[in-house]
This record gives structure tokens, sequence and C-alpha cells, in this order.
């Protein structure tokens, strides 16, 4: 040791080390500054689901926002939220966090007291958007709002959870003894399991069957109803003043009349029931074209049925309507239906039979997910049935287990996939708080009234 130089003990050491390390530790876990910024906001979204602003942590508590990602990662959907202060810039908010995370998802901000929502249609449509917005628009307490929207959002988006977020729950490593024995009370059990699982099928074999039975006389009703429509069209194709254009038209909606037949007969299980209201819209769609080209009017927009029985043929315009015990929903309505509501008075609905009597389409039963699939398709279906029965009992693992989504498949990214900046803008766009749901335009500030 040279002499002059200053040595240190053991225990000095050893402290001085302690408070390096402390000092290491906590400039990465308190900075001076947070960084709030949209492209933090969405880096911390892309490791969970929820984000809270340290500026808005008195809306929402740390074990309030941990349940609530559980939640939205038990349920494996893209579900991605965000708690911000009043104050924080709303110029495009929504694209650009969108844009700076990169996934395929559903997007919902608590700015303040104000709330809104924007997603990808591929896993919610923008009707859905604003419905699930609207149901949810007068819970002024952040933790009643921000569950009951997540709540009803998970039953009816599409997609699964990014895999950055990991899982909400390891297996923490079992032990080998651990294993081996749930191994050895599997191998104990496995016969009678077999034998569990073997009746478990026959019953759900059976309960499948008769929810066929009881939807093929629904769809009879609607194949009826349909060729009653072409007998009373009394179109002929060598009619005068009949072109090759009605005379396909026409040929379409033939041809959509016998699909329906044939589908409907060769059908074995509730879902394949989809293929058949499918063909019948389709054909009424064919209907409407050549009754505009006889009539000489513009050539109809393709749009979806009367929500409120197909039979009615295509929607002219959406309309507000609410359900009993229920929360306000644009629905696509016929024009009959349109003149009622606006007159005060209530739609003519599908009702089918059930065990408790005649009941509107959508609170008869998970049956009837695949017959509306196939009116609805494209993932309309989840907004126009928020809070209803059908729409609870579609959104359950055990209706996709027995009966499959009933809406169909989502087109493009699906939902939790890494698109980056390819998406649709429109879905994005729009002021926060002008309705909800992505209307574009507006230029993405506050505006527009909605608060």
């Amino acid at each position: 040791m040279k002499p002059g130089v200053r040595t240190r003990s053991l225990p000095g050491l050893l402290l001085a080390v302690v408070l390096a390390a402390l000092t290491v530790l906590s400039a990465g876990a308190l900075p001076a500054a947070a960084d709030t910024s949209v492209s933090a906001v969405a880096e911390a979204l892309r490791r969970s689901p929820v984000y809270v602003d340290p500026a808005a942590s008195a809306q929402l508590s740390k074990s309030d926002a941990d349940a609530l990602a559980k939640k939205i990662k038990n349920a494996d959907k893209p579900l991605f939220v965000a708690v911000l202060p009043a104050g924080y810039p709303t110029a495009n908010l929504f694209r650009n966090l969108r844009t700076d995370t990169g996934i395929t998802g559903l997007y919902a901000i608590r700015l303040g007291d104000r709330f809104d929502a924007r997603a990808d249609s591929s896993v919610l449509p923008r009707t859905a958007v604003q419905n699930l917005v609207t149901s949810v628009q007068d819970d002024k307490n952040a933790k009643t709002q921000l569950t009951d929207f997540t709540d009803r959002a998970l039953t009816n988006m599409g997609g699964s959870a990014p895999s950055s977020w990991g899982s909400s729950s390891d297996s923490g490593g079992m032990s080998s003894t651990a294993l081996i024995t749930v191994g050895a009370v599997l191998v104990a059990g496995g016969g009678g399991a077999y034998a569990l699982v073997r009746r478990n099928r026959r019953r759900k074999a059976e309960e499948r069957q008769a929810a066929l039975e009881r939807l093929r006389v629904v769809v009879d009703e609607d194949i009826t109803a349909f060729g009653e429509e072409l007998d009373r069209l009394d179109f002929h194709p060598a009619e005068p003043g009949a072109d090759d254009a009605m005379r396909a038209d026409y040929e379409r909606a033939l041809d959509a009349y016998e699909q329906a037949k044939s589908y409907m007969a060769a059908a074995t299980r509730p879902e394949d029931v989809r293929a058949v209201t499918q063909a019948l819209e389709d054909g009424r769609f064919s209907l409407a074209q050549l009754a505009a080209r006889r009539e000489g009017r513009p050539l109809p927009e393709r749009r979806p049925p009367c929500f409120f029985d197909p039979r009615h043929g295509p929607s002219v315009a959406d309309a507000s309507w609410t359900p009993p015990d229920g929360a306000p929903r644009e629905v696509p309505v016929c024009a009959a239906d349109a003149t009622r509501l606006a007159d005060g008075r209530d739609p003519v609905i599908r009702e089918v039979d059930t065990d408790y009597g005649r009941r509107p389409y959508w609170d008869a039963g998970p049956a009837y997910g695949p017959w509306a699939g196939g009116y609805f398709g494209g993932g309309l279906l989840p907004g126009l049935l928020v809070g209803t029965l059908l729409g609870s009992m579609m959104a359950s693992p055990a209706y996709a287990a027995d009966y499959g989504s009933g809406y169909g498949d989502f087109a493009g990214y699906g939902g939790g996939d890494t698109s980056g900046a390819d998406f649709d803008s429109g879905d994005f766009g729009g002021g926060f708080g002008d309705g909800g749901g992505g209307d574009f335009g507006g230029g993405g500030d506050f505006g527009g009234g909605g608060f």
C-alpha cells in the first residue's frame, strides 16, 4: 500500500456500492420529469393494456388500473385504455396514438372527465364503437366508466391480445413432484373422464340438433317470404323495356332463392344457417336493384337489411333506437320503420317462438346468432346487439364452441397484429368527443359539441 493513499473499510465500501446502486435505480424508476408524450403512452400500451398518466393518477388508482389490465389480458383482446389529464393535447390524438402503438385494436381514452374511443374496423365496426361510447357516456366516475366500457367491449370486439403484453399469469415453474402427482391423477381418472366427454358430446349434439330444428322454422318462413316477393315482382325477361342488366338482377335473385333452399336442406348444424340468410340478403339486394332499374331510379347503395326484420329488405338509413333497459344505438332501418321511429311509434320487429312465448329474435337464444350473422355480416352485428341477450351469448366462449362466431370473420389485420402505420386513418380521425367511433374530419381537435 502506497503511503498517503487513503483506504476504506469494508463496511464503507459496501455502503458506497449500495448508495451508487440506489442512485442508478432511482434514476431509472423516478425520472426527474416523466415523459407523457403520445409516443411514451404508446410505448407503455405496447407493454400493458392500461396506461395512467401521472397527472391523472387521482382518476384511477394503481390497483384499479392493474385490475383492469388483468381483465383485458385474461380476455385476450386488443383493448388499449389510456387515462390522461384534462389539459392533454388532443390534436389528432387517436390517430397519432394508433400510429405510434402500431397495433390493431380498440383504443379508449379517458381525458379529464371526458371519454371517447376509436377502433380498427377489423376489430370493431365504427357503429359498434359509437354505441359502446354512448352507453357509458353518462358515467362520470373513471373506474365505473372504464370498467363498464371494458366489460361491454370485450364481449363484442374481435382479435387477440398482442404478444408484447405477455401472459396475465404463468405457471410459476410447477415442481416436478407436482407434475408427477397431477399426471398420476389424470391417468387414474382417465376412464371416467373419457366417459364424461362422450356423454357431454352426445348432449351437445342433441342440443345443437334441437336448435337447428327450431331455427329451421324461422328460416323456412324467410325463404317463403322471399319466394312470394319473386312472385309479386311479375318480371318477365322478355318484357318490353327489359335489358341485360335487369335480366342479370333477376337471374341473381332466382339463383339466391334456389341456393337458400339448397343450403337449408343440407344444413346439419345451426351455424350452417348463416349461408342461407346470406343468400337471401344477396337476393333481396338484387331485387332492389331490379326495381330501381325498372322505375328509372338511381341504383340503391349496398346496405345491410333492416335490423328489426331482415324480411323488410335493404335498409335506407341508420336511425337511433333504444331497446328496453338498454343503451341507444344506431341501427339500419327500412323506409317504413324509419318513418315509424320518426313519428315516435314502435318499429315492426321480427319475433320468433321461444319457451317463454314470442320474443324479438335478439332475445330468443344463441341459435339465432348464425341466422342474424348471415344478414348482418362483416362485423356489424356486435355493435347492433350490445346489451341484448343474443349479443352477450355470442361473445361467450361457450357460444363460440357450440355455434361459431355467428357474424363472420374479420378482414385485414386481426386484432393484436402489428400493422405499424398501415391502417385506415378514417377509423381514428375526428375530434375527441365528437360522438365517438372515428367519424373523419374536424382536424382532430375537441369539437363538434360532443361535450
